[in-house]
């Protein structure tokens, strides 16, 4: 079964963890800035929290032709690299920016949360020609996120990794897809589930598939180059290239 993106530590197989959201919040030992940098800005140092400060005050929340020229022109001083052409809309929000990497002829619509977090990760890879749709999370607890030369990421999309998370050429995710590349251990039934330990096998999409609206593909899955996973699926088992499979759980029922 897979868990739900919940910011709880973290114990995956690859021996990488990240610790629970609120015990780094709420850390006694470490100040307000401290804490702030670690979980947003990634990077210690006054000048590298100021100049996150000052790009995202000046530049996120102002709307029209403004604000897409603004967040063109300061956007990139934060990220990682970002190639041309590149379209940020309102409200985007960037986390760890340094360890995003964006391909050129690029959309992240209204509301979107880039979310690269982790002490050891590669972080989020966003290849040219891609759309990520508003309101859609591509969110990392210490592991990475690859998106494919034009991939299409729907309306309220989540991409969750713990792990590593490809999503290759051409994809498309229909609105409210979610890919999970992460699980919690519920072996032990006197701990709480939030208690145990978080495993991640991580999810691989290939080159040309079709995910329908609302479909959920868990933790450990391969999908094929130009399967069709059908709306509301849930895809728990590694699906062939070019097959159709649907249904809770999904099963295959036919092929291109």
């Amino acid at each position: 079964m897979a868990g739900s993106e919940d910011g709880r530590s973290t114990s995956l197989s690859g021996g990488r963890s990240i610790g629970k959201a609120q015990e780094q919040l709420f850390d006694p030992s470490r100040s307000a800035s401290a804490k702030y940098a670690a979980l947003v800005v990634g990077r210690r140092g006054l000048g590298a929290l100021l100049k996150y400060e000052l790009i995202v005050t000046f530049a996120q929340s102002w709307p029209g032709a403004l604000g897409l020229a603004l967040r063109k022109a300061l956007y990139p001083l934060l990220l990682g690299s970002c190639g041309r052409n590149v379209v940020f809309g309102q409200h985007v929000v960037l986390r760890h920016p340094h360890k995003i990497h964006i391909g050129n002829n690029v959309v992240v619509d209204d509301n979107c949360l880039l979310d690269a977090k982790g002490d050891t990760n590669a972080g989020i890879r966003i290849g040219d020609g891609v759309f990520v749709g508003r309101n859609t999370i591509l969110s990392c607890k210490n592991g990475d996120i690859e998106l494919g030369d034009g991939a299409n990421i729907g309306f309220n999309c989540e991409v969750f990794s713990a792990s590593r998370v490809t999503i290759g050429r051409r994809v498309l995710l229909a609105a409210y897809t979610y890919v999970i590349g992460g699980d919690h251990d519920f072996s032990d039934p006197s701990k709480p589930v939030l208690e145990q330990a978080r495993t991640s096998a991580g999810v691989a999409i290939g080159d040309g598939v079709w995910v329908g609206a609302g479909a959920k593909i868990l933790d450990g899955v391969t999908v094929g180059d130009g399967a069709v996973i059908g709306a509301a699926a849930v895809v728990r088992e590694s699906v062939p290239a070019a097959a159709i499979a649907v249904g809770i759980p999904a099963r295959v029922v036919g092929s291109r």
